[in-house]
């Protein structure tokens, strides 16, 4: 009975977002006002900077679908959501697009009722422990205990990895990342594990960042990206497009300091179309002519994104690596936009 009335609360809650989310790009001109919901404690993601704003590179994302929309990269009101509030938010109605570091799986995909939009970045997960731990591979985390977020693909792959490994562990369970990690710097456990950029992101937050260092193990495959509620097919659309489009214009060498003369000088038809020169495709979205160069020179192309949130002269230095573009060895690949 329990499991029955269960369904019908979450089903209740799908077609009330479904109904909420039917012209959504209209609802979000008419209201004026982007509605993302986002990370607040991952350092080079999505947190709050000592001025009170929000930054990093899935916030970035959230600006880069208002510019497009509304022509106005600080039209985001930001939903800070922990993992187990995200999806309840999107199928309620609260939120317009979920970019908070959520990994696309077939569940979510289905029965929870998301479009994932393309992946924005390739990741997998890992284990931080102490450098002095003794510590070096799955098998030595036999006996240790293991701080955990709750409501995460995280918490079930460590379960089923280390279980088939016949490794014995003691998970602790927490509701936030940022409390998580909190407790496993004050000893509370041995290792604390999540996505390898969230380790990056949260071992800078801990008392000495040197003290720490992320296992070699990658122990799942995580693709991150944007995620907005099923039934809206047009909003589905202008949330990959312009997600494609920031792809694209790395890709075609657009930046956000050279969209303008990209623009006024374009003859590659590709880039015509791309900037809204040859207005159709960009128009064909729903979105005003200019919404992906309004995009662009609001937060750059990706690589610039990239760059700003998590490259070299971050704390964190990510390496690119799937993150680059195909023709240099990754993943990032966006379809032709004709």
């Amino acid at each position: 009975m329990r499991k029955m009335l269960s369904g019908l609360i979450f089903l209740a809650l799908v077609v009330m977002g479904t109904a909420s989310s039917q012209g959504t790009v209209q609802d979000i001109q008419d209201r004026g006002i982007l509605r993302c919901g986002v990370n607040q404690t991952l350092p080079g993601f999505g947190s709050v900077n000592e001025a009170g704003d929000f930054v990093g590179f899935d916030i970035d994302f959230c600006k880069a679908v208002a510019a497009a929309v509304l022509g106005d990269a600080g039209a985001v009101e930001y939903r800070p959501l922990t993992a187990g509030e995200r999806f309840t938010a999107l199928q309620s109605g609260e939120i317009d697009v979920l970019i908070r570091n959520t990994t696309w799986t077939s569940s979510r995909d289905s029965t929870v009722g998301l479009n994932f939009a393309p992946t924005t970045f390739y990741d997998g997960q890992g284990f931080m422990v102490r450098a002095d731990s003794g510590i070096e591979n799955l098998q030595d985390l036999d006996g240790r205990r293991i701080c955990v977020q709750s409501g995460t693909t995280t918490e079930l792959n460590l379960a089923d990895v280390l279980g088939a490994l016949n490794v014995d562990f003691t998970p602790v369970i927490f509701e936030t990342g940022d409390v998580a990690v909190a407790a496993y710097d004050d000893g509370t456990c041995d290792s604390y594990t999540t996505d390898k950029s969230g380790l990056a992101g949260f071992r800078i937050t801990t008392r000495n960042p040197s003290d720490h260092v992320i296992m070699d193990a990658t122990i799942s495959k995580e693709p991150l990206g944007p995620a907005v509620l099923h039934g809206d097919d047009q909003w589905f659309d202008v949330v990959k497009w312009v997600v494609y489009g920031i792809f694209m214009a790395e890709e075609f060498g657009i930046t956000s300091a050279n969209v303008d003369e990209v623009t006024e000088m374009a003859f590659d038809p590709n880039i015509r179309r791309l900037l809204g020169v040859d207005p159709e495709n960009v128009e064909g979205l729903g979105l005003p002519a200019t919404g992906i160069r309004d995009a662009i020179r609001a937060v750059g192309n990706y690589g610039e994104i990239y760059i700003r949130n998590l490259g070299p002269g971050t704390p964190f230095n990510i390496p690119r690596g799937l993150n680059n573009q195909y023709f240099n060895g990754g993943l990032i690949y966006a379809p032709p936009f004709r």
